[in-house]
Protein backbone atom coordinates (compact mmCIF):
# COMPACT_ATOMS: atom_id res chain seq x y z
CA UNK A 1 0.00 0.00 0.00
CA UNK A 2 1.47 3.49 -0.87
CA UNK A 3 2.04 5.85 1.86
CA UNK A 4 0.07 8.65 2.14
CA UNK A 5 0.77 12.22 3.19
CA UNK A 6 -0.49 14.34 6.33
CA UNK A 7 -2.68 16.13 3.90
CA UNK A 8 -4.93 12.46 2.82
CA UNK A 9 -6.54 12.30 6.81
CA UNK A 10 -8.04 16.02 6.47
CA UNK A 11 -11.56 16.13 6.03
CA UNK A 12 -14.11 19.02 5.65
CA UNK A 13 -15.28 20.66 8.61
CA UNK A 14 -18.66 19.15 9.58
CA UNK A 15 -22.04 21.74 9.75
CA UNK A 16 -23.00 20.25 13.23
CA UNK A 17 -26.75 22.34 13.22
CA UNK A 18 -27.42 20.94 9.95
CA UNK A 19 -26.41 17.28 11.13
CA UNK A 20 -28.50 17.56 14.41
CA UNK A 21 -31.13 18.72 13.05
CA UNK A 22 -31.43 15.84 10.27
CA UNK A 23 -31.27 12.96 13.09
CA UNK A 24 -33.57 15.22 14.97
CA UNK A 25 -36.43 15.08 11.78
CA UNK A 26 -35.25 11.04 11.10
CA UNK A 27 -35.98 10.29 14.15
CA UNK A 28 -39.69 11.53 14.30
CA UNK A 29 -40.51 9.33 11.88
CA UNK A 30 -42.81 6.99 12.81
CA UNK A 31 -43.57 3.55 11.90
CA UNK A 32 -46.79 1.45 12.47
CA UNK A 33 -48.16 -2.05 12.93
CA UNK A 34 -46.92 -5.06 10.51
CA UNK A 35 -44.03 -2.84 9.49
CA UNK A 36 -43.05 -2.16 12.82
CA UNK A 37 -42.81 -5.67 13.54
CA UNK A 38 -40.59 -5.87 10.41
CA UNK A 39 -38.45 -3.42 11.45
CA UNK A 40 -37.87 -5.30 15.42
CA UNK A 41 -37.10 -8.84 13.08
CA UNK A 42 -34.83 -7.22 11.39
CA UNK A 43 -33.26 -4.91 14.48
CA UNK A 44 -33.02 -8.37 15.81
CA UNK A 45 -30.83 -10.02 12.92
CA UNK A 46 -28.64 -7.34 12.89
CA UNK A 47 -27.74 -7.35 16.60
CA UNK A 48 -24.32 -8.21 18.12
CA UNK A 49 -24.91 -9.99 21.75
CA UNK A 50 -22.26 -8.94 23.70
CA UNK A 51 -20.78 -9.85 26.93
CA UNK A 52 -17.51 -8.10 28.02
CA UNK A 53 -16.94 -8.63 31.20
CA UNK A 54 -14.19 -9.78 33.91
CA UNK A 55 -16.71 -12.16 35.52
CA UNK A 56 -17.47 -14.26 32.07
CA UNK A 57 -17.35 -17.47 32.50
CA UNK A 58 -17.68 -20.26 29.28
CA UNK A 59 -21.17 -21.20 31.26
CA UNK A 60 -22.72 -17.80 30.57
CA UNK A 61 -21.01 -17.40 27.37
CA UNK A 62 -22.27 -20.79 25.91
CA UNK A 63 -26.36 -19.35 27.41
CA UNK A 64 -25.28 -16.20 25.44
CA UNK A 65 -25.08 -18.09 21.96
CA UNK A 66 -28.26 -20.00 22.86
CA UNK A 67 -30.14 -16.83 23.25
CA UNK A 68 -28.53 -15.30 20.01
CA UNK A 69 -29.55 -18.56 17.65
CA UNK A 70 -33.12 -18.72 19.14
CA UNK A 71 -33.84 -15.07 21.11
CA UNK A 72 -37.71 -15.94 21.33
CA UNK A 73 -37.66 -19.85 21.94
CA UNK A 74 -41.25 -19.85 21.12
CA UNK A 75 -41.60 -18.17 17.20
CA UNK A 76 -40.15 -19.59 14.62
CA UNK A 77 -40.14 -16.37 12.75
CA UNK A 78 -37.87 -14.54 15.06
CA UNK A 79 -34.43 -14.52 13.09
CA UNK A 80 -31.25 -15.23 14.89
CA UNK A 81 -29.09 -12.56 15.97
CA UNK A 82 -26.31 -11.56 13.53
CA UNK A 83 -23.18 -12.50 15.90
CA UNK A 84 -21.77 -13.05 19.80
CA UNK A 85 -19.21 -10.94 20.77
CA UNK A 86 -16.49 -11.87 23.48
CA UNK A 87 -13.38 -12.02 24.91
CA UNK A 88 -10.21 -13.55 22.77
CA UNK A 89 -10.08 -16.49 25.11
CA UNK A 90 -13.81 -16.95 25.38
CA UNK A 91 -14.12 -17.40 21.41
CA UNK A 92 -13.43 -21.25 21.16
CA UNK A 93 -16.43 -21.45 23.47
CA UNK A 94 -18.15 -19.42 21.58
CA UNK A 95 -17.17 -20.93 18.26
CA UNK A 96 -18.54 -24.35 19.27
CA UNK A 97 -21.71 -23.13 20.90
CA UNK A 98 -22.71 -21.44 17.54
CA UNK A 99 -21.54 -24.01 15.19
CA UNK A 100 -23.80 -24.89 12.59
CA UNK A 101 -25.62 -22.00 13.01
CA UNK A 102 -25.96 -18.70 10.75
CA UNK A 103 -24.63 -16.79 14.35
CA UNK A 104 -20.86 -15.19 13.53
CA UNK A 105 -18.23 -15.11 16.28
CA UNK A 106 -17.09 -11.89 16.67
CA UNK A 107 -14.01 -11.22 19.48
CA UNK A 108 -12.84 -7.70 21.05
CA UNK A 109 -9.08 -7.04 20.61
CA UNK A 110 -6.06 -4.42 20.69
CA UNK A 111 -6.42 -4.05 24.25
CA UNK A 112 -9.90 -3.39 24.50
CA UNK A 113 -11.50 -1.26 25.57
CA UNK A 114 -8.41 1.64 26.49
CA UNK A 115 -6.15 0.06 23.78
CA UNK A 116 -3.19 1.30 25.90
CA UNK A 117 -0.91 -1.70 24.46
CA UNK A 118 1.77 -2.53 22.65
CA UNK A 119 1.28 -3.20 18.77
CA UNK A 120 3.12 -6.41 18.61
CA UNK A 121 0.52 -7.69 21.56
CA UNK A 122 -2.17 -6.10 19.98
CA UNK A 123 -1.80 -8.13 17.02
CA UNK A 124 -1.02 -11.46 18.78
CA UNK A 125 -4.46 -10.72 20.05
CA UNK A 126 -6.06 -10.65 17.24
CA UNK A 127 -3.98 -13.53 15.60
CA UNK A 128 -4.95 -15.85 18.46
CA UNK A 129 -9.18 -14.76 18.29
CA UNK A 130 -8.74 -15.08 14.57
CA UNK A 131 -7.23 -18.82 14.89
CA UNK A 132 -9.44 -19.61 17.82
CA UNK A 133 -12.45 -18.99 15.15
CA UNK A 134 -13.42 -15.25 15.22
CA UNK A 135 -14.90 -14.45 11.82
CA UNK A 136 -14.95 -10.57 13.43
CA UNK A 137 -12.53 -8.93 15.42
CA UNK A 138 -13.54 -5.24 16.84
CA UNK A 139 -10.45 -3.41 17.41
CA UNK A 140 -10.52 -0.10 19.47
CA UNK A 141 -8.28 2.76 18.08
CA UNK A 142 -5.68 4.35 20.25
CA UNK A 143 -7.51 7.76 21.30
CA UNK A 144 -4.82 9.01 22.87
CA UNK A 145 -2.45 8.53 19.65
CA UNK A 146 -5.59 10.19 17.78
CA UNK A 147 -6.38 13.20 19.98
CA UNK A 148 -2.33 14.24 20.05
CA UNK A 149 -2.30 14.47 16.54
CA UNK A 150 -0.75 11.19 15.20
CA UNK A 151 -3.32 10.54 12.58
CA UNK A 152 -0.73 8.40 10.67
CA UNK A 153 -0.10 6.09 13.55
CA UNK A 154 -3.32 5.25 13.83
CA UNK A 155 -3.82 4.65 10.30
CA UNK A 156 -0.71 2.12 10.32
CA UNK A 157 -2.03 0.15 13.45
CA UNK A 158 -5.40 -0.01 11.34
CA UNK A 159 -3.71 -1.27 8.27
CA UNK A 160 -1.50 -3.80 10.59
CA UNK A 161 -4.69 -5.73 12.59
CA UNK A 162 -6.50 -5.28 9.15
CA UNK A 163 -3.92 -7.79 7.70
CA UNK A 164 -3.27 -9.50 10.75
CA UNK A 165 -7.45 -10.52 10.61
CA UNK A 166 -6.76 -12.26 7.37
CA UNK A 167 -10.51 -13.53 6.29
CA UNK A 168 -12.49 -12.18 9.07
CA UNK A 169 -13.96 -9.43 9.10
CA UNK A 170 -12.38 -5.74 10.94
CA UNK A 171 -14.47 -3.36 12.91
CA UNK A 172 -12.97 -0.30 13.89
CA UNK A 173 -14.23 0.51 17.13
CA UNK A 174 -14.20 4.76 17.20
CA UNK A 175 -14.77 5.35 20.94
CA UNK A 176 -16.68 8.64 19.50
CA UNK A 177 -17.53 9.96 23.48
CA UNK A 178 -13.97 10.06 24.10
CA UNK A 179 -12.99 12.10 20.39
CA UNK A 180 -15.39 14.89 21.73
CA UNK A 181 -16.30 16.60 18.24
CA UNK A 182 -18.09 16.18 15.05
CA UNK A 183 -14.85 16.96 13.14
CA UNK A 184 -12.90 14.47 15.06
CA UNK A 185 -15.54 11.92 14.46
CA UNK A 186 -15.47 12.60 11.05
CA UNK A 187 -11.82 12.72 10.12
CA UNK A 188 -11.46 8.69 12.67
CA UNK A 189 -13.92 8.07 10.09
CA UNK A 190 -11.63 8.68 6.84
CA UNK A 191 -8.68 7.19 8.30
CA UNK A 192 -10.43 3.85 9.00
CA UNK A 193 -11.40 3.81 5.83
CA UNK A 194 -8.48 4.11 4.27
CA UNK A 195 -7.08 1.98 6.41
CA UNK A 196 -9.66 -1.05 5.14
CA UNK A 197 -11.89 -1.30 8.12
CA UNK A 198 -15.14 -3.46 7.04
CA UNK A 199 -17.05 -1.64 9.59
CA UNK A 200 -16.85 1.51 12.07
CA UNK A 201 -18.39 1.21 15.44
CA UNK A 202 -19.26 4.12 17.19
CA UNK A 203 -18.15 2.70 21.11
CA UNK A 204 -16.89 0.35 23.40
CA UNK A 205 -19.76 0.23 25.20
CA UNK A 206 -17.81 1.38 28.75
CA UNK A 207 -17.96 5.14 27.86
CA UNK A 208 -21.03 7.85 27.80
CA UNK A 209 -22.08 8.98 25.67
CA UNK A 210 -21.69 6.36 23.47
CA UNK A 211 -23.66 5.73 20.46
CA UNK A 212 -26.76 9.15 19.23
CA UNK A 213 -28.29 9.62 16.57
CA UNK A 214 -26.34 12.66 14.95
CA UNK A 215 -22.74 10.25 15.28
CA UNK A 216 -24.33 7.65 13.36
CA UNK A 217 -25.96 9.80 11.06
CA UNK A 218 -22.12 11.19 10.31
CA UNK A 219 -20.96 7.43 9.82
CA UNK A 220 -22.90 6.52 7.87
CA UNK A 221 -22.81 9.38 5.44
CA UNK A 222 -18.91 8.71 5.58
CA UNK A 223 -19.48 5.21 4.20
CA UNK A 224 -22.07 6.06 1.79
CA UNK A 225 -20.07 8.72 0.13
CA UNK A 226 -16.82 6.26 0.16
CA UNK A 227 -19.09 4.09 -1.41
CA UNK A 228 -20.16 6.38 -4.22
CA UNK A 229 -15.95 7.50 -4.54
CA UNK A 230 -14.79 4.48 -4.59
CA UNK A 231 -17.83 1.19 -5.00
CA UNK A 232 -16.56 -0.39 -1.96
CA UNK A 233 -19.17 -0.47 0.34
CA UNK A 234 -18.62 -0.64 4.42
CA UNK A 235 -20.59 -1.42 7.30
CA UNK A 236 -21.25 0.77 10.45
CA UNK A 237 -21.73 -0.95 13.77
CA UNK A 238 -24.24 2.19 16.27
CA UNK A 239 -22.91 0.15 20.17
CA UNK A 240 -23.61 1.77 23.41
CA UNK A 241 -26.89 3.08 25.28
CA UNK A 242 -29.51 1.46 22.25
CA UNK A 243 -32.00 0.06 24.98
CA UNK A 244 -35.22 0.44 23.55
CA UNK A 245 -36.95 -1.22 20.01
CA UNK A 246 -38.25 2.25 19.68
CA UNK A 247 -34.31 3.88 19.24
CA UNK A 248 -33.59 0.62 17.13
CA UNK A 249 -36.29 1.92 14.70
CA UNK A 250 -34.81 5.38 14.85
CA UNK A 251 -31.61 3.91 13.97
CA UNK A 252 -32.86 1.92 10.88
CA UNK A 253 -34.63 4.85 9.53
CA UNK A 254 -31.27 6.64 10.02
CA UNK A 255 -29.84 3.74 7.48
CA UNK A 256 -32.22 3.61 4.75
CA UNK A 257 -33.30 7.63 4.59
CA UNK A 258 -29.07 8.13 4.45
CA UNK A 259 -27.27 4.55 2.75
CA UNK A 260 -30.40 3.40 1.27
CA UNK A 261 -32.28 -0.13 1.47
CA UNK A 262 -28.92 -1.96 0.58
CA UNK A 263 -27.61 -1.19 4.06
CA UNK A 264 -30.80 -2.38 5.89
CA UNK A 265 -29.05 -5.85 6.09
CA UNK A 266 -26.68 -7.64 9.15
CA UNK A 267 -23.92 -7.43 7.04
CA UNK A 268 -23.69 -3.71 6.47
CA UNK A 269 -25.60 -2.43 10.00
CA UNK A 270 -25.37 -4.13 13.32
CA UNK A 271 -26.57 -2.80 17.04
CA UNK A 272 -24.12 -3.78 19.45
CA UNK A 273 -26.97 -4.83 22.00
CA UNK A 274 -26.73 -5.91 26.12
CA UNK A 275 -30.46 -4.85 27.55
CA UNK A 276 -31.58 -3.83 23.57
CA UNK A 277 -32.83 -7.50 22.53
CA UNK A 278 -35.41 -7.82 25.73
CA UNK A 279 -37.28 -4.98 24.31
CA UNK A 280 -37.50 -5.75 21.09
CA UNK A 281 -38.72 -8.75 22.35
CA UNK A 282 -40.97 -6.98 24.42
CA UNK A 283 -42.78 -5.18 21.49
CA UNK A 284 -42.66 -7.90 19.22
CA UNK A 285 -44.95 -9.75 21.38
CA UNK A 286 -47.16 -7.03 22.56
CA UNK A 287 -47.43 -6.55 18.88
CA UNK A 288 -48.93 -10.45 18.89
CA UNK A 289 -50.86 -10.01 21.91
CA UNK A 290 -51.85 -7.00 22.79
CA UNK A 291 -50.67 -6.48 25.83
CA UNK A 292 -46.76 -5.90 27.41
CA UNK A 293 -45.19 -8.94 29.23
CA UNK A 294 -42.86 -8.46 32.13
CA UNK A 295 -38.95 -8.01 31.34
CA UNK A 296 -38.57 -10.75 33.14
CA UNK A 297 -40.50 -13.35 31.42
CA UNK A 298 -37.46 -12.84 28.85
CA UNK A 299 -34.12 -14.63 29.46
CA UNK A 300 -31.59 -12.04 30.88
CA UNK A 301 -29.04 -14.14 29.59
Amino acid sequence: MAALSPSEFHTSPVDAIALETRAADLGTRSIKKASKVQGLQLAISMMDLTTLEGMDTPGKVRQLCRKAIRPLPQRDDVPSCAAVCVYPDLVATAVQACRGTAVQVASVATGFPAGRTDRPTKLREVELAVAAGATEIDMVIDRGAFLAGDHRFVYDEIVAVKQACGAAHLKVILETGELKTYDNIRRACHIALLGGADFLKTSTGKVTPASTLPVVLLMLEMVRDWYLETGHMVGVKAAGGIRTGKDALKYLVLVAETCGDRWLHPQWFRFGASALLTDVCMQIEKERTGRYQRATDFSAD
